[in-house]
């Protein structure tokens, strides 16, 4: 339990600095609208850096109240007796939006991080058989279905600025097209339709490419073609199994799985093209669906085969070592980074079942996402 927290110094209404030390903070959650304090107690109970206590235990004491039907006012108080040391009003799309802003600037303010409870999620939805592409907020409150097809698709991944999402659908043809559907409009627009697999489509973090795995030319190869999908231009030329690019945060590099040692392994390129580059992860023989670190260019997470079945991973380039993060029943599989570069959305394979879940990359602490009772969920991407 943490209980020697102070606060150093508040600058201009700014963030709150303080000593944390180590393990989770211990907070307590306040609200006299209790569908808030439920909201912003599981919020804060999901991230891993926090302990949810009483007042008396707590070195902060997060109060929300909302404020509007688009506003949240939070005020963090610490200190004994308690002492106001930050009130802020916070805007949002709607006032759920505005409380989970306003927790975003409760971690900003004590963790000095970025906050990833307001993002959103996109992520392939099957109930009573049928997948759809869905959104959602994080915490499964706001659930909508944006196709209506009936039909098998995959790998949904959002542009950077939350406005469109590309995906691999089988809707039209019955073969893997990637489309690209406009938040705005809700139209939806062929990306690649080539001969043979369209796969893997993910935007550049500018917005202004779309990397992806094409395979008419007989096997799967890596293609950057622009925002449009037009001009594509061929990164890898061999006779490999080539799938699931990931940029890099400056968009300079391409991380991908490539079977060229007769399993999945992780290979690094340019964006632009040269030779690729094995990635010694050295942690096992089959190593798939590589997803680079948003804010830690060192740092890249994957899908590792484990025992039987599979499990995340991650990868350091600074130490050249990879390490196991998750531990769950049967297989973790489909990793996203949240914009915090600490936490993961990732699929639970189960029984025949799947469910997203989250997982806090430096405490091992994986939370559910959703009831099971929602259905399957599975291959999300995490935008804020």
């Amino acid at each position: 339990m943490f209980s020697s927290a102070v606060l150093a110094q508040i600058i201009d209404g700014g963030p709150v600095y303080g000593t944390i030390g180590e393990g989770q903070l211990a907070i307590a959650v306040e609200s006299s609208d209790p569908a808030v304090a439920k909201l912003v107690s599981r919020a804060f109970s999901i991230h891993g850096g926090y302990s949810v206590t009483t007042p008396a235990n707590a070195g902060f004491v997060f109060k929300v109240e909302p404020a509007g039907s688009d506003s949240a006012e939070i005020v963090i108080s610490s200190g004994k007796p308690l002492q106001e040391q930050l009130r802020r009003t916070v805007r949002g799309r709607d006032q759920q939006n505005a409380v989970l802003r306003a927790c975003d600037l409760a971690v900003e303010a004590t963790l000095r991080t970025k906050g990833f409870f307001a993002g959103k999620l996109a992520f392939v939805g099957k109930q009573r058989g049928v997948s759809e592409l869905y959104i959602s907020d994080l915490l499964f409150n706001q659930v909508r279905p944006l196709t209506r097809d009936r039909s098998l698709l995959t790998g949904p991944k959002w542009s950077k600025d939350g406005r469109r999402i590309l995906y691999t659908t089988y809707h039209k043809t019955g073969f893997p097209d990637i489309y690209m559907v406009n938040l705005a409009t809700g139209s939806k627009q062929p990306i690649a339709t080539f001969k043979g697999a369209n796969t893997g489509g993910t935007f550049s973090p500018d917005g202004s490419r779309i990397a992806m795995a094409l395979s008419g030319t007989g096997n799967s190869e890596i293609y950057v073609a622009n925002s449009q999908g037009k001009r594509p231009k061929r990164l890898t030329n061999n006779k490999n199994l080539d799938t699931s690019p990931s940029w890099s945060p400056d968009g300079r590099r391409l991380v991908f799985s490539s079977d060229a040692p007769g399993k999945p392994q992780l290979y690094e390129i340019s964006a632009n093209g040269g030779p690729m580059r094995r990635i010694p992860t050295n942690v096992s023989s089959y190593c798939s669906e590589p997803v680079w670190n948003p804010v830690h260019e060192n740092l890249i997470a994957f899908t590792a085969a484990v025992s039987g079945g599979f499990q995340i991973a991650l990868y350091d380039s600074n130490k050249r070592s990879s390490k196991i993060l998750t531990s769950v029943t049967n297989s973790a599989v489909e990793p996203s980074w949240t914009n915090d570069g600490r936490h993961l959305v990732f699929t639970q394979r189960t029984s025949g079942k799947t469910r997203l879940m989250l997982l806090d990359s430096e405490t091992g602490k994986v939370s559910p996402l959703h009831n099971p009772n929602f259905g399957d969920a599975s291959s999300a991407s995490f935008v804020y």
